[in-house]
């Protein structure tokens, strides 16, 4: 079995006007970050975080959004 060398951090202070406004919490594994919201997030929620994370692949699924690890070199 492997062992996750990222550190979990959920530390993240975040202002309303930051984040969309569902937000209760975000957290950071590695360079991955994941919203979670107290609800579903819409479509205009994605293009916010999208918004704030140019050129990384942002992905929703119902009251997760997830930006993820720019890709590296590939091998």
């Amino acid at each position: 079995m492997t062992q996750a060398t990222e550190h979990v951090r959920n530390d993240e202070a975040f202002d309303v006007d930051e984040w969309p406004p569902l937000t209760r919490a975000v957290s950071y594994v590695g360079s991955a970050c994941v919203i979670q919201g107290a609800g579903d997030f819409d479509p205009q929620d994605l293009a916010a975080v999208r918004r704030r994370f140019p050129g990384r692949y942002v992905s929703l699924d119902g009251d997760v959004i997830t930006v993820w690890p720019p890709s590296g070199p590939t091998r």
